[in-house]
C-alpha cells in the first residue's frame, strides 16, 4: 500500500504532507494523527478505497495515542503528588540547600507549601524542593542553622 497522503493527487494533499513532515516527533500528537487520517480519507482514490483492516489498524493506533497521552498525564499527576508528599515529609528536618544567593545554607524546615511547585520554608526563606541537597534529623551534630547569614 502506498503512502496515501504523499502519493495522493491534488495540491491539498501535498501541503498536508509537507506541513506534517516538517513537524518534530515531540509535537506529533493526536491532532496531527487525526489530520493525517482525514487527509488520507479525503484524497484516496474512490476506485480503490482504503481496505477495512487498514482503517481499523489506524483507528486502533489513534486509540493508542490517546491512551498514551492519558498515561503521561497520570504520571505527571503522580509525580506532583510524590513531590508534595516529599516536601511535607521534610517538616521538622534539617536540610542543606542552595540559597537564593547561590551560597549553601542549612536550616530546619518549619513548613511546606504544596502548590504546583512544592517549596519548604527554612527560617524566612522559601526553598524550592529541587534546591535541597541534604536532609538530616533535626538536632544532629553539625546541623547548626546558617540561613539568613
Amino acid at each position: 500500500m502506498t503512502n496515501p497522503v504523499s502519493g495522493a493527487a491534488g495540491s491539498g494533499a501535498a501541503t498536508t504532507a509537507t506541513s506534517v513532515s516538517g513537524t518534530s516527533n515531540a509535537s506529533f500528537d493526536k491532532d496531527t494523527f487525526l489530520q493525517l487520517l482525514v487527509a488520507q480519507m479525503r484524497y484516496q482514490d474512490p476506485s480503490k478505497p482504503t481496505d477495512t483492516s487498514a482503517f481499523m489498524t489506524q483507528t486502533a493506533q489513534f486509540t493508542e495515542v490517546e491512551k498514551m497521552e492519558e498515561l503521561v498525564k497520570q504520571q505527571g499527576d503522580l509525580l506532583a503528588a510524590q513531590l508534595r508528599l516529599s516536601a511535607a515529609g521534610l517538616v521538622g528536618k534539617t536540610v542543606g540547600y542552595t540559597g537564593p544567593d547561590g551560597m549553601d545554607a542549612v536550616g530546619v524546615v518549619t513548613s511546606a507549601s504544596l502548590g504546583s511547585t512544592p517549596t519548604v520554608r527554612v527560617g524566612n526563606t522559601d526553598v524550592p524542593l529541587s534546591s535541597v541537597k541534604e536532609v538530616r534529623n533535626a538536632g544532629e551534630s553539625g546541623t547548626e542553622p546558617t540561613e539568613g547569614k
